[in-house]
């Protein structure tokens, strides 16, 4: 160093940083802030795509404009053995904050089995549930304020929708009716139930993780930090089995970035496992085929792909007014002068978790209500008026791979999910359409449907539903698991191979981890944009070699089993009957018992 923020620069290399962070998603963001905090690390973050600058991208309700364009990476799977031999869409964020600036801004954290799952099954240490709550609550504004499970002085925007359509209150009182408990707080002691969700908003705006860790005034402070946009990172430079920084592609000339501490991949369960691969770290023999030279050989990079799988089931809701009739142009000019109005909503503003089974210790399905017709997966615009609920599983077995197509970087890498690959996926799904459809038949939503749109009347038998379900089942936009953590012991290799330690470390070479939804050994069942931030807060810590936050201290969650027996006076599963004991008087029954 020369001067205060002035490095020398060798000749070929366009800057050399202590950190180089790969991928401006929701854990690139986090990454660069927290690194940044100390003056004296430079630190520099990598995006492929542009800024998050467009009204569409800051009005909550406009998410459907986002997909296929600019602003998406519009991958596609390969075709579907199990989905009627189908290729499905894949939107996934290539922008300023990732897919955290194009999604449904719904914050869910899953179940606390997840966590505790990640460590005793997977052996990660410093994983659990009690390791990572205190982080949910470091990075978390929510409007409710303080309490055990939240947080109200971090940057992510925490708040409850101000606008709540018929369909999502109908949906819940139908649900109810039909033995479903009542949930105001999925992240709170009990995920089952149902309820509207909370959302990542700030004063009717969406708040993505580039507006939560990268506000301008922020990126203006630091002069250590730069942020780079329109830049496609091509591979890692390995030199004497070490990450020495990457080469880059810009208005199409490669260039080099050194880095002098770590390079950091956050480019998501795609980017991540397609670079590694690209670098000569993956599979032998596939990096072989592609004339990569292998630099370190191991078969679990790209696998372990993990995604929710989810079908529609849509109703007539003639006597509603859908979205596009409450938008128009007075809802945008309302939106652009007061950021209230229809146009604050995140369009699937109900929801809630339940189980296919009494024996599961926790949810394995997740409904998403919508004031309108899911139809082609958001990419055709609704026609009739019609509600939806997105029966999503999120307890999944099935297991894909990421594989490259080519060792062109450009060239977009091959994605097979697997879908219903595991003939349990498709047993629990049918069931959920069984259950939502047992919740239409309720007063509530009875009330304001008019006539089934799908699967529809002629669908009735169990084998129909599961055609129904082959035929149309697609993503819910949560990939993960192609670079999974785990354990060092022979135990926890034999259960599933890991890429990075527990540190995050990538096995095989030095000076490089992945920070990303790539490295969770499993999927958490609920929306992965909260716990990728909480992982990338706490290898923020790792990294920098700051003590990580204490667990939390008593084990008081309510257990989900203690759960399941409160809230199932019928048979399996809920019909028509009385709900169950109310949240408050569950949370008194199971809280202080510890797990069981």
């Amino acid at each position: 160093m020369v001067s205060e923020n002035v490095w020398l620069v060798p000749a070929g290399v366009i800057g050399v940083y202590d950190y180089v962070i790969v991928g401006g998603g929701s854990a690139g963001c986090v990454l660069a802030a927290r690194l940044s905090e100390n003056p004296d690390a430079r630190v520099l973050l990598l995006e492929a795509g542009p800024e998050a600058s467009a009204d569409e991208i800051a009005i909550p309700a406009a998410m459907s404009r986002l997909l296929q364009s600019k602003y998406d990476w519009n991958y596609t799977t390969v075709p579907q053995e199990r989905a009627g031999d189908r290729t499905i869409y894949w939107p996934r964020g290539r922008v300023l904050g990732g897919s955290s600036s194009i999604d449904a801004m719904i914050y869910t954290r899953g179940s606390r089995f997840d966590y505790d799952s990640w460590r005793d099954d997977f052996g990660c240490t410093g994983w659990g549930y009690r390791d990572l709550l205190p982080y949910f609550r470091r990075a978390e504004a929510n409007q409710r304020g303080v309490s055990r499970w939240h947080g109200a002085d971090g940057p992510v925007s925490v708040r409850d929708l101000t606008v709540r359509s018929p369909h999502g209150k109908a949906f819940i009182e139908a649900a109810q009716r039909r033995g479903a408990p009542d949930n105001d707080d999925f992240n709170g002691p009990v995920q089952e139930g149902v309820g509207f969700y909370q959302v990542t908003q700030r004063d009717g705006r969406r708040c993505s993780a580039a507006d939560a860790y990268l506000p301008p005034d922020v990126r203006a402070a630091r002069k250590n930090l730069t942020v780079k946009t329109g830049m496609l990172v091509t591979s890692v430079l390995i030199e004497g089995g070490r990450a020495a920084g990457v080469t880059v592609r810009y208005r199409g000339a490669e260039e080099s970035v050194r880095a002098e501490n770590e390079v950091i991949l956050a480019a998501g369960a795609i980017g991540s496992p397609q670079l590694l691969m690209l670098s000569g770290i993956g599979p032998a023999d596939e990096l072989r085929q592609h004339g990569i030279f292998v630099i370190a050989d191991n078969p679990a990079v790209g696998a372990n792909l993990t995604d929710h799988p989810m079908v529609p089931v849509i109703w007539a809701t003639p006597g509603l007014r859908g979205p596009w009739e409450r938008h128009g142009n007075a809802g945008v000019a309302r939106w652009k002068l007061t950021h209230k109005g229809p146009l604050t909503s995140n369009i699937a503003e109900a929801g809630g978790f339940a189980r296919s089974g009494p024996r599961l210790q926790a949810p394995d399905l997740q409904w998403y209500v919508l004031p309108t017709a899911f139809l082609n997966q958001g990419l055709t615009d609704p026609a009739r008026r019609a509600m939806t609920v997105a029966v999503t599983l999120v307890n999944v077995a099935s297991r894909g791979r990421v594989r490259l197509a080519s060792k062109d970087a450009r060239h977009r890498p091959l994605i097979d999910p697997a879908y219903l690959s595991d003939v349990s996926d498709l047993s629990a799904l049918t069931t959920g359409v069984r259950m939502v459809r047992d919740y239409a038949s309720a007063g509530p939503l009875s009330a304001i449907t008019a006539g089934e749109i799908a699967p529809g009347d002629s669908v009735g038998t169990d084998q129909e539903v599961r055609d129904y379900i082959r035929a149309n089942v697609s993503t819910l936009y949560h990939p993960t698991g192609t670079c999974a953590m785990g354990g060092d012991s022979a135990l926890h290799a034999a259960r599933q191979a890991s890429v990075v330690d527990t540190m995050l470390r990538v096995r095989g070479v030095t000076g490089l981890r992945v920070v990303d939804a790539s490295v969770f050994p499993t999927l958490p069942r609920g929306d992965t944009g909260a716990p990728t931030i909480a992982v990338a807060e706490r290898a923020a810590d790792i990294i920098v070699g700051r003590a990580p936050l204490a667990p939390d201290p008593v084990d008081a969650v309510t257990s989900e089993l203690i759960v399941a027996r409160l809230y199932s006076p019928c048979p399996w599963p809920p019909g028509v009957g009385e709900a169950g004991p109310g949240l408050a008087e569950v949370v008194e029954v199971g809280a202080g018992r510890g797990r069981f």
